[in-house]
């Protein structure tokens, strides 16, 4: 659900710079381009100091505004550049992270005095402060430095760009407060900053974006409450005030905005109730004030929006009871995805209006569900669900019946109790998590020749599973394999190497004994690996040494014996996590005792 809000997301960006675009066509007359131009470009140039996307290595020869130039675009009877647009090349995702550019940017940037469009997107490393300079662009009309390291404030003369559209500098490092003179920018139409470490209130100049359609100050450390003058941004489509540490209610101001589709203010400290005029967004089809401090009923107004097919509500304090046109089943026509987890609402059991209706995603965790699990009218569009923190009994395998598009499943912390062999696994399901039930059966009901590539985690942990660790075939993608606190015996078998994905492997508190196979230094993605309370014997291989991004490792109450591998992380982890093992040595434990030798004897 949330990668489909984000394509929609790209969808409004792309659309609004279709628009912004339309006015850049010039007429075509051959001309070169402007040497002071030129030289702006090469001072840019000589500022990166590596370029693995390749684009630089274009800018040869005396004319930059030849099509030999990648990214850079002029006006042919004034050879003037116009735009600088570098992206990272949009078939790289596969291997984005080997795809950047490196340096700084440099401040003669600021001499192209006929720019309009400046793009510097997805670079990931240039780094250092955006150069003041940029301010001196008056003819910019689009800004998008998203996606790189750039560090310290926002420059001020930012306020400046008087025919500036868009302004995006998001995914950056960026400090300090929102300058109050981009509260100037009347014009503008995209304002995105999320994703970097700005602080402080939104300020009151902000006001003056009267003509703003999309918002985006999400994943910073914003304080303060929302202003209600934001309702009077009319045209405001698109607006993510996520994971801040805002305060105060919800404006009702909002409830006026009725070209509004996309609302997000989870994650903050927001207070008081959902308004009860939020029926007036009747544009809205994205709501999602999760993680917040909200209280009260859920207001009846909200299951006239006709539009709405995301809401999550979950991690507040919202009571009973629900509207009562989602009790008769009237409302959210267009509902494809719900989340009420984490609240306040004893419901019982999964309302008939959830069950009957052809859902996505259903997260009702922590809302005191008892019985058996439910049988859902219409289960083949069900992508997601996470029953948790509830009180079901029984079994599953008839809820999992024709679930074939199953994606993520979490029924932990219930009263479920059966026989895991009979489990049945949507083909296509990545995430299962059946941890702190009382399942029972064995390990290889969820490990086994039949496993597809499509499954990255399985927890099962705080169960009574028994069996051991079957064979691992190769070409899984498990990142995540949880079976601790449980009865597995036997040993970690040597082909837990073809786990080449794994990022977080936990046996603890089961019988598993026999040595640690070398062959897990093989893992060099893992990060998490929890062995303690086994039976495990024998030395800690060196070969674990070859795993440099592990953060955790806990050997604690084994039958271990030898030295610790001498190198980082293994000789800084805790003393506690070598513990009560039979004679592990070297730090962070006492030194090793060397063995002595016998002296030789008289007349040798």
């Amino acid at each position: 659900m949330q990668n489909l809000r984000w394509v929609l997301k790209l969808l409004l960006i792309l659309s609004l710079f279709g628009q912004l675009s339309k006015s850049q066509n010039h007429e075509t007359v051959i001309s070169n381009c402007n040497a002071a131009d030129r030289a702006a470009l090469l001072s840019f140039k000589s500022k990166i100091i590596k370029d693995t996307t390749g684009i630089l290595e274009s800018w040869t020869g005396s004319d930059c505004c030849g099509e030999s130039w990648e990214g850079v675009e002029c006006n042919p009877s004034t050879g003037r550049v116009t735009a600088l647009q570098l992206q990272k090349p949009s078939d790289s995702d596969s291997i984005s992270d080997d795809i950047f550019m490196a340096g700084t940017l440099s401040p003669d940037l600021g001499n192209l005095q006929f720019l309009e469009v400046l793009v510097i997107s997805g670079m990931k490393h240039i780094t250092g402060n955006i150069p003041d300079t940029i301010s001196n662009l008056r003819h910019l009309s689009q800004l998008v430095l998203e996606g790189n390291s750039f560090v310290g404030p926002i420059p001020s003369g930012f306020g400046r760009l008087s025919s500036l559209k868009t302004l995006m500098l998001d995914g950056n490092r960026l400090r300090g407060q929102l300058p109050t003179s981009l509260g100037n920018l009347k014009g503008l139409l995209q304002l995105n900053l999320g994703k970097n470490l700005l602080s402080g209130p939104i300020p009151p100049t902000f006001k003056n974006l009267q003509g703003l359609q999309f918002l985006d100050l999400s994943r910073n450390l914003l304080s303060g409450v929302i202003p209600e003058f934001i309702g009077q941004f009319r045209n405001l489509t698109f607006i993510e005030l996520s994971n801040n540490r805002l305060s105060g209610p919800i404006p009702v101001s909002f409830c006026s905005l009725t070209a509004l589709s996309d609302v997000s203010l989870s994650g903050n400290q927001l207070t008081g109730k959902i308004p009860d005029k939020i029926g007036g967004l009747k544009s809205l089809t994205s709501l999602s004030l999760s993680n917040n401090h909200l209280t009260g009923q859920i207001p009846e107004s909200l299951a006239s929006l006709k539009n709405l097919w995301y809401l999550n509500l979950s991690s507040n304090a919202l009571q009973n009871p629900l509207p009562t046109s989602f009790v008769k089943g009237l409302g959210l026509p267009s509902l494809l995805s719900i989340d009420l987890s984490h609240n306040k609402l004893s419901l019982g059991t999964v309302p008939n209006w959830i069950r009957t209706r052809k859902l996505t995603a259903v997260h009702l965790a922590g809302c005191d569900l008892k019985g058996t699990l439910p049988t859902f009218i219409t289960p083949t569009p069900l992508t997601s669900i996470d029953f948790s923190n509830n009180h079901f009994i029984g079994g599953i395998s008839t809820f999992l019946a024709k679930m074939s598009n199953l994606q993520f499943l979490k029924i932990s912390k219930n009263q479920l109790k059966f026989d895991v062999s009979s489990i049945v696994l949507p083909r296509g399901i990545s995430s299962i998590d059946l941890s702190s039930n009382q399942l029972f059966g064995p390990l290889s009901a969820f490990i086994n020749n039949h496993t597809t590539s499509f499954l990255e985690v399985i927890d099962v942990s705080r169960n009574i599973i028994s069996g051991t660790i079957p064979e691992i075939k190769e070409g899984l993608s498990l990142k995540v394999l949880n079976i601790g606190s449980n009865r597995i015996t036997g040993h970690i078998p040597n082909s837990i190497s073809n786990l080449v994905e794994l990022q977080r492997f936990d046996i603890r508190r089961n019988q598993i004994s026999g040595t640690i196979p070398s062959s897990l230094g093989l893992l060099v993605k893992l990060q998490w690996l929890e062995l303690s309370i086994n039976r495990l014997t024998g030395n800690i291989p060196n070969s674990l040494l070859g795993i440099v991004n592990l953060r955790h490792a806990n050997f604690r109450a084994n039958r271990l014996c030898g030295e610790i591998p001498q190198g980082r992380p293994f000789n800084i982890f805790p003393v506690v996590a070598y513990a009560h093992n039979q004679c592990l040595c070297g730090k962070p434990l006492l030194p090793c005792k060397k063995e002595k030798k016998n002296p030789p004897q008289m007349g040798q």
